[in-house]
């Protein structure tokens, strides 16, 4: 199989698995696909929309401190060229409570909005096509 044909899970372990679903759950838009306890040690949940190329999952371990994100530049980054469907993500993420912050790249804030989860990732909604798609 090619890589460019391949399913792409985006993994990462956190503290507390329950204050990160409502940012990806309510705010991003995405399903729960699978949860899982006591796994090993792990529990987790995989977020993502059924029949699209990759999912998020996240990770906790008792054993483990996950810590928060390393740097204010560590991103998921979306593009929404279409008007409505941006505004459309960003009031979603308004309604579930969750305020755009201060992009650390200068960048991200003049083509769309900064959103940064409990563990201190985060996410840009970029108003704009992708410059490699």
């Amino acid at each position: 199989m090619s890589l460019a044909t391949a399913h792409l899970r985006v993994a990462r372990p956190t503290n507390n698995l329950s204050a990160l679903l409502p940012f990806y759950r309510d705010g991003l838009g995405f399903e729960v696909l699978l949860t899982f306890s006591g796994h090993e040690g792990f529990d987790g949940v995989l977020l993502g929309h059924k029949g699209c190329g990759y999912h998020l999952e996240f990770v906790s371990n008792a054993e483990h401190d996950a810590g928060r994100a390393p740097t204010p530049d560590n991103l998921l980054v979306f593009y929404l060229p279409d008007g409505e469907e941006y505004q459309s993500a960003v009031a979603r993420m308004d309604k579930a409570g969750f305020s755009a912050v201060t992009s650390f790249n200068p960048y991200w804030d003049r083509c769309g909005k900064t959103y940064e989860d409990a563990d201190g990732y985060r996410t840009v909604l970029a108003n704009m096509k992708s410059p490699v798609g």
